[in-house]
């Protein structure tokens, strides 16, 4: 009788421990679901939003920056722009926003397949789409920025320095004050980040605690959402022939 209970003790053990995760398991899936939500409402807002403030206009101009556009007073500021050189903004990422729509979606796609491929080697693997999304966004604006206020054109009727547009805060183009910060989709972008790396504290928990560990490297063997089989991991019982 002894014996017996030794040898079914790890098959009982082993299901519990599974079991235990389950529900982490679950989460892990439901928080990547949910970040790709957020990213595609991220989608249909806007990103940043500036200011610009001078005596001609002392109700301000403003500019907001979508995935996919720009949006407010595009063509009001692209007439003073044009007094100083500077390009249209129409100009600046149209590469990046033509193809936004696919970018999200192969975030999201990623941010999915991370949650559920990735062995216990590459568990943290969740967390880096929701880094490079917003991070990426950020690169970019500021490499359009820099270039845009870089490069006046010499012949223009007014001649400024160079300059970068501020990302956050105030700062000042020539005459005028500016005000610039983070918008709707920029924060729901980083939302999704914290589910993410949420799901990736979730995701090194239960495969450490896998009976798979001791094995495991870079791609999950039975698949992150369903949990392993412990009694196909026990050992067969010595036969008594």
């Amino acid at each position: 009788m002894s014996k017996n209970s030794h040898r079914r003790l790890p098959i009982v053990q082993g299901a519990h421990g599974q079991g235990a995760h389950v529900a982490e398991r679950r989460a892990v899936l439901v928080l990547a679901v949910a970040a790709v939500a957020l990213y595609a409402f991220a989608y249909t807002q806007p990103w940043w939003h500036l200011w610009l403030f001078a005596p001609q206009y002392p109700q301000g101009l403003q500019l907001t920056i979508h995935l996919n556009k720009l949006g407010a007073d595009v063509r009001e500021i692209d007439m003073l722009n044009h007094y100083i050189g500077m390009e249209s903004l129409t100009h600046a990422a149209a590469l990046e926003r033509r193809f936004a729509v696919w970018g999200v979606g192969l975030v999201g796609a990623l941010a999915l397949l991370a949650a559920i491929v990735p062995g216990r080697r590459l568990s943290w693997a969740v967390v880096i789409p929701g880094i490079l999304f917003p991070v990426g966004f950020l690169a970019d604006s500021l490499f359009w920025l820099q270039r845009f206020g870089h490069h006046l054109d010499r012949h223009a009727p007014l001649h400024i320095p160079v300059f970068t547009p501020e990302m956050f805060g105030w700062g000042h183009i020539g005459q005028f004050s500016t005000y610039a910060r983070p918008d709707t989709g920029f924060m729901a972008a980083v939302g999704g980040l914290v589910l993410l790396a949420i799901a990736a504290v979730l995701r090194r928990r239960v495969c450490e605690s896998c009976t798979h560990a001791g094995t495991c490297g870079n791609v999950c063997p039975t698949g992150f959402i369903v949990p392993p089989n412990p009694e196909n991991d026990q050992e067969k019982p010595p036969s008594n022939a």
